[in-house]
């Protein structure tokens, strides 16, 4: 059939493989391929300048390749990025990914940012150079086409780090799941179902955002009978915000106190909370969506 997607495999578990598909385009990856860009507080990206004889050699584009059967896109450019340009492990926070999905292949650039300061180095014969250079910069120099697409996209979001704030009590109570017998343990689901959310990423429909995928900084504010929630037993779990009287001031008082209460996405139905935080600068979203997102990770 005319539609098919023609494979050239390697061993079980490696992704190192043509691509053919029905258009007549050819991509590298069985199982799509990502690439990391690093982004530093110096307001530069670390970028690879590809060998002569690689896919678009002598070009400039990100560390990446194809991702190994069952891995993540973001768990694939992290790889590929530490054994191309010596990222070392831990130094990178994620940020957002985005998606070119063509259905049958699918290449993600996901953003992080460095966390602590870190020179690249050289791991691997597909480059001639790595190094960090200055945003403005970027457009100058002969892009992978593939990035040079991308770019423009990427630039105006390179600075955004998001805070996600979820009024427990208000999502806990935007499903019927009997939460009013137990209102500690409901809130302890919650806080797993967030730090779940945290680690495979927000999709960013649910948020509001641009891209597909968001790695944000997440505060769990409880009230009342939820601060006694036992341990979500979650290694990534939320910070938790206790809340000496009501939620909802609270809450206010978080967004108030951020360096940059524009950063700020809160996540509640309430009206009134939704109008005292955006007169601060943030955004809302609601309850609705995050569950939708628990629910997409199955």
């Amino acid at each position: 059939m005319s539609s098919a997607v023609t494979l050239q495999r390697r061993p079980l578990g490696s992704g190192d493989a043509w691509v053919d598909g029905p258009d007549g385009r050819r991509f590298w990856g069985t199982y799509g391929a990502a690439g990391l860009l690093v982004v530093d507080r110096h307001g530069r990206v670390l970028l690879q300048h590809r060998a002569e004889w690689s896919h678009f050699g002598g070009t400039w584009g990100l560390p990446g390749g194809a991702r190994h059967e069952g891995e993540s896109a973001a768990g694939g450019a992290l790889r590929e990025a530490e054994e191309e340009a010596g990222v070392p492990e831990g130094a990178v926070r994620r940020r957002f990914a985005s998606v070119l999905d063509l259905g049958w292949w699918s290449y993600s650039t996901v953003v992080a940012a460095a966390e602590v300061d870190f020179d690249p180095v050289i791991g691997d014969a597909e480059s001639i150079e790595v190094r960090w250079v200055a945003f403005d910069d970027v457009a100058a120099l002969p892009l992978h086409p593939g990035f040079a697409e991308r770019w423009p996209s990427l630039r105006p979001d390179l600075d955004r780090d998001p805070v996600v704030v979820v009024d427990a009590a208000n999502v806990v109570g935007a499903r019927p799941d009997g939460w009013w017998r137990d209102r500690a343990a409901a809130a302890s689901r919650l806080v797993a179902a967030v730090a779940r959310l945290d680690e495979a990423g927000w999709p960013a429909s649910a948020l509001g955002l641009p891209h597909d995928v968001w790695w944000p900084r997440t505060t769990v504010v409880l009230e009342g009978e939820a601060k006694r929630m036992p341990s979500a037993g979650h290694p990534a779990a939320p910070e938790l915000v206790l809340a000496p009287h009501d939620g909802d001031t609270a809450i206010v008082r978080h967004v108030a106190s951020l360096p940059d209460p524009a950063r700020a996405v809160v996540v509640t139905s309430d009206r009134e909370l939704r109008d005292r935080v955006r007169d601060l600068g943030a955004d809302t979203a609601s309850p609705a969506a995050l569950w939708a997102a628990v629910d997409g990770l199955g």
